[in-house]
């Protein structure tokens, strides 16, 4: 950005002040202090025998570790793991549950844990039940495992169902799909539903593919970098370390985020011991438009580059379709419009327009800020559509950049886990079972509570994840899971769903082993499409009657199916599992050699370095996105009296520092200057104009609803919007579903907050 530019973007304007006990910079001293706590106390060394494992992280998709060594990435990078990864390992290796556990603490107790009170009862060692009418969980056999087991998989396959997350392997994951459309069922719901299915919805839509078109070393190639609704330096500390180096040779790096995170400004990163104190600048521009509004803010890019003279009409001309439409929409779109929905001004808009314009090469990443809306497909659409406009998509150094969550999730989706199955794997998998599949639509997530509320689903197999906690609405949720006759929960620890998110007749849990535990081989996906192997591993636990997932997957399945077309049994070597999955799912054909080999690779098809894309032409399709209509319901709308003093808030559920899916593992969040998790997050300016103060108690009401006593902090969240903590805020709210993907609209979440003496 030149000097004019710089001088045409008018002062901060008093929402992006911070609160007063947050640090200048996110990571910094208190990452080395908090390595330091973990590797030199007595854990220290399981937890470094860990870390050297060659298996693959068991955090975030951004990815590291595997063949090339535990803190490796894969451009052979050292020292690449982060604080995120030791806080997941360091879970993995608490204790085992004492056998006697359950026998002296009741349903009652359990359901009073906090999601970090949960996680810190140690791991699962042994099988457990609960039967109906009981009140305490109950030891269980193999044998017993097995029969109840057997019973519910036998009921209709359309009464069966499966749900997911991305801490398993990619063996695992195709292991449960193929056993679930084997016995005639469709309904694999997974945690991808709930956050990223709008990227692979709109990615497929207009490129053809659903996954980053952008590589780790591709990344290293761009001249700017647009992260929108991600917080990485929280959720993907490995990201900070490649904008760093992007910064340090004079790339730009637009941020833009409703919440002004103190690590996405600047951040203390080990790898750059020279400035872990200060911490290195991140942001080159900061906007901070209104949640759900990124069309409207995204349109007023394209606009400013149109009025600019950058949008590349040759590329257009020669790459992409419908494009005309989309061009013609950012022309005639007012400024006031577009200003006025997004709360951005024109010149704020102009300069990262101008960012993005004058760049040779440009990644777009988002994550669920973008995605966890009622227009998320919109947003995702909007985005490729700038890339495109730009010419920034299918060249080094450019494209667009889903910034995944789970580790493996995205392994999960190239499984088949989904209810949207490729076409080319469908006929795959039925020439490999010898018949057609099943033609009824699956369940995905938010389909599965609704049809279990409606008393349609049977068994439910529960491979990792909170299925529970992680969903809208936990009354709702909590109901729809206890209309279920067996709930199977596949786990390595407690979490709150295991005891709030109860069968009506049985509820067993399986303990299973880790990722680095297994006595097999198996594979994960990145987020950038690599493919990692992970050796064979141990557990640390004593006399611990643990399984692998694939081990207990083929059982289930050799028990129901048999042998034929399928050898179950012999699927219980994973080698056997990676030869038909090179065999079905296209562009992993190398995964059939890699136990020979050794060699971990990049998905084919999936990283285009030149403008032909993944679609029947080779042409990128653009869309028009509408511009959403952005309102507030009012207080009377809650149920709350109309002359109750206090104020609507467009509420984002976000994450802790110290946290990782639904798994919480410290109560407060030093960088925003929370300190536990019964708090709301708004700016100052909101506060005051109703008489809240810093540090008061508040009511918020949702349409499902509310909390009380939460504490009010100030902080650098733009006006009109508010920051709680998920899934604690889960309660309040009803899910409002993105239709196109069945996502739910956790970024924008109106609640009303008022003075608790006010109630």
């Amino acid at each position: 950005m030149d000097a004019e530019t710089q001088q045409n973007i008018p002062p901060l304007p008093p929402f992006h002040e911070t609160n007063d006990e947050t640090p200048a910079i996110g990571g910094g001293p208190s990452i080395i202090q908090y390595w330091a706590k973990h590797t030199l106390s007595p854990e220290g060394p399981k937890l470094w025998q860990t870390l050297l494992h060659n298996s693959a992280c068991l955090s975030c998709a951004w990815g590291t570790g595997g063949q090339k060594g535990g803190f490796t990435n894969e451009d052979g990078e050292k020292l690449q793991r982060c604080m995120k990864s030791v806080e997941a390992i360091s879970s993995e290796l608490k204790p085992a549950i004492a056998p006697q556990f359950f026998e002296t603490h009741s349903l009652g107790e359990l359901q009073q844990l906090t999601s970090m009170e949960a996680d810190r009862l140690g791991r699962w060692s042994f099988p457990v039940i609960l039967r109906a009418g009981k009140s305490h969980y109950e030891r269980l056999s193999w044998d017993e495992v097995y029969g109840i087991v057997e019973v519910a998989f036998r009921k209709p396959p359309e009464r069966v169902a499966s749900y997911s997350s991305g801490r398993s392997s990619n063996e695992a994951a195709y292991l449960l799909q193929l056993m679930i459309r084997a016995m005639g069922s469709n309904n694999l719901a997974d945690c991808s539903d709930l956050c990223h299915a709008p990227s692979t919805v709109g990615l497929k839509q207009v490129f053809g593919t659903s996954t980053s078109m952008v590589s780790l070393e591709s990344l290293k190639k761009a001249d700017c970098v647009v992260l929108a609704g991600s917080n990485a330096a929280y959720n993907h500390p490995r990201l900070m370390n490649e904008l760093i180096r992007l910064r340090d040779r004079g790339a730009k790096i637009v941020v833009i985020n409703p919440m002004m995170e103190t690590g996405l400004v600047k951040f203390g990163s080990p790898a750059f011991p020279d400035r872990l104190l200060q911490g290195a600048e991140i942001s080159s521009l900061y906007l901070q438009p209104i949640p759900g509004s990124d069309v409207a803010l995204f349109t007023g890019i394209q606009k400013a580059l149109l009025e600019q003279g950058l949008v590349k009409e040759d590329y257009l001309k020669a790459h992409a379709d419908g494009w005309e439409a989309v061009v013609e929409q950012a022309r005639s779109t007012t400024w006031n419009t577009i200003t006025e929905i997004c709360g951005v001004s024109q010149p704020e808009i102009t300069a990262a327009a101008t960012i993005i314009g004058t760049s040779e090469r440009v990644v777009f990443g988002w994550a669920m800020g973008i995605t966890q809306h009622e227009n998320g497909v919109d947003n995702v659409v909007s985005i490729a559509n700038t890339a495109l406009m730009t010419g920034n998509a299918g060249k080094e150094g450019a494209g667009t950049m889903p910034v995944r969550g789970h580790s493996n999730v995205q392994g999960f989706g190239s499984m088949g886990v989904t209810v949207k199955l490729k076409k080319e794997i469908q006929e795959a998998l039925e020439t490999l079972l010898g018949r057609p599949l099943s033609k009824v639509q699956g369940y995905h997530t938010r389909d599965l509570i609704e049809a279990a509320d409606a008393g349609k689903v049977d068994t439910l197999l529960c491979l990792g994840g909170n299925l529970y906690g992680a969903n809208p609405d936990l009354t709702e949720a909590k109901r729809a899971i206890g209309n279920i006759e067996t709930v199977i929960y596949v786990a390595t620890k407690p979490n709150v769903g295991h005891f709030n998110g109860l069968a009506k007749q049985n509820t067993i849990v399986i303990p299973v082993l880790n990722r680095f535990e297994n006595p097999h081989k198996t594979t994960v996906e990145s987020g950038n499409n690599f493919v990692r192997l992970n050796d064979e591993g141990k557990t640390h636990l004593k006399d611990a009657d643990l399984i692998s997932e694939v081990e207990f997957l083929t059982t289930i399945a050799h028990r129901i199916l048999g042998n034929e077309p399928v050898d179950w049994r012999k699927l219980q070597d994973t080698k056997y599992v990676r030869q038909l999955i090179a065999q079905t799912i296209p562009g992993y054909e190398k995964i059939g050699a890699i136990d020979d080999t050794n060699e971990e690779f990049t998905i084919d098809g999936r990283l285009f370095t030149e403008p032909k894309f993944a679609t029947p032409s080779g042409r990128a399709s653009m869309f028009v996105t509408p511009l959403p209509t952005l309102t507030l319901p009012k207080p009377q709308d809650f149920g709350v009296p109309a002359s109750t003093p206090g104020i609507t808030l467009a509420l984002m559920t976000g994450r802790s520092y110290s946290q990782h899916n639904t798994v919480v593992y410290k109560i407060g969040d030093h960088y925003r200057g929370i300190p536990h998790r019964n708090c709301i997050l708004m700016n100052r300016l909101d506060a005051e104009s109703v008489g809240l103060d810093a540090h008061q108690r508040v009511t918020v009401q949702g349409d499902a609803g509310k909390l009380e006593n939460v504490e009010v902090i100030y902080g650098a969240v733009r006006p009109g919007a508010a920051v709680m903590f998920y899934p604690e805020v889960n309660v309040i709210f009803k899910a409002r579903i993105e239709t196109r993907s069945g996502t739910p609209a956790y970024k924008r979440v109106p609640v009303f907050v008022y003075a608790n003496t006010a109630a």
